[in-house]
């Protein structure tokens, strides 16, 4: 069994609330937020997709803090969940890793790739282990296409696109560039990381976007460049993410990826969200029920459990694809394909 401190109860401290309610390896000993109404749980943040933040959870025997280093501090947390404000996280992260802590950090995993660097090298001298919530790395049929192309079990994939839009949020932090990041860090690192998980660094990125509310890249298309694709030297990866859609639009999350053999299809809307067609057929693939954060908190709380370190998602990985994210920045700006550094 593993305690548990939760340190922001926004909407995705809500979701992991509600995945460490439901696992048989987590007690979630303590909460903290500097919002009584959150910490008493009287006002609870929705989540965005269905299911997510569902928020039935009993704060009566939970310890309150709020300050979320007390939280830190105290003795009967071994793990410290951090789900505050992305500008937040540097500051805790580290006192977390300095008290002994076990810790997981909710994407992105900091404003800046300097601060995510300076975070994954405490990480790297912690005592204890750290991972990031990269939850794409371990969504029911992303996790299948991983291994798909890994395997190479329809051959070398030639082009694959990720697209995930939706509506504004709303609210104080996403509205607030210089906290959030504009779409670009907080919705759009989600298809970039996991660009960088299947195909690994690009030499350079082509973006192009444009800001509606935030003063940053609220919509963004981006080209992530592996060599000459007609000449077979790597694939031809695109992702569109955005958050600047019409009021009412809803969510959508989609991949299609193209192999030699084979094409896939992934749509969070449809009632069997992967599609295989090969062979002039089309068929449903199965595959594990639920969303990423549960899986990737399962994975965390075995790590914990069995004192392996997390080899899935590091938090070095984390900060390589805040380098990625930076250089589509800088592309927007200059309209120039950018090189990473």
């Amino acid at each position: 069994m593993v305690n548990v401190g939760v340190i922001g109860l926004g909407m995705m401290g809500g979701t992991h609330l509600d995945v460490y309610a439901k696992h048989p390896s987590a007690n979630v000993v303590a909460i903290s937020d500097a919002n009584p109404d959150r910490l008493s749980g009287k006002e609870k943040a929705a989540g965005n997709i269905e299911g997510q933040a569902k928020g039935g959870i009993d704060y009566s025997a939970m310890k309150k803090y709020a300050d979320g280093m007390e939280l830190i501090a105290d003795p009967d947390v071994a793990l410290v969940d951090i789900c505050l404000p992305t500008p937040m996280h540097r500051k805790f992260a580290e006192a977390a890793f300095a008290a002994g802590k076990h810790v997981m950090i909710e994407k992105p995993l900091a404003n800046t790739a300097a601060d995510a660097k300076a975070i994954a090298d405490a990480a790297a001298k912690a005592k204890g282990l750290a991972m990031v919530g990269m939850c794409m790395r371990f969504w029911p049929g992303w996790d299948w296409l991983k291994q798909a192309i890994d395997e190479q079990t329809y051959g070398k994939v030639l082009a694959a696109h990720f697209r995930r839009v939706t509506s504004h949020p709303g609210g104080p932090f996403y509205s607030d560039g210089k906290a959030s990041g504009g779409a670009i860090l907080d919705l759009h690192v989600h298809d970039t990381d996991f660009v960088y998980y299947c195909f690994g660094m690009p030499s350079a990125v082509y973006s192009r976007g444009y800001t509606t509310v935030t003063g940053q890249p609220d919509h963004v298309v981006t080209q992530y460049i592996y060599g000459d694709p007609a000449k077979g030297e790597g694939p031809m990866a695109t992702a569109e993410g955005g958050w600047a859609l019409a009021e009412g639009f809803g969510f959508s999350m989609q991949f299609t990826v193209n192999f030699e053999k084979a094409t896939v299809v992934f749509d969070i809307g449809a009632s069997d969200p992967v599609t295989l067609h090969k062979g002039g057929k089309s068929e449903p693939v199965k595959v594990a029920a639920g969303m990423g954060y549960e899986h990737e908190i399962a994975y965390l709380l075995d790590c914990i459990e069995n004192n392996r370190k997390p080899e899935r998602v590091t938090v070095a990985d984390a900060a390589e694809s805040l380098k990625i994210v930076e250089a589509e920045r800088k592309s927007i700006a200059t309209g120039q394909v950018t090189p990473i550094g």
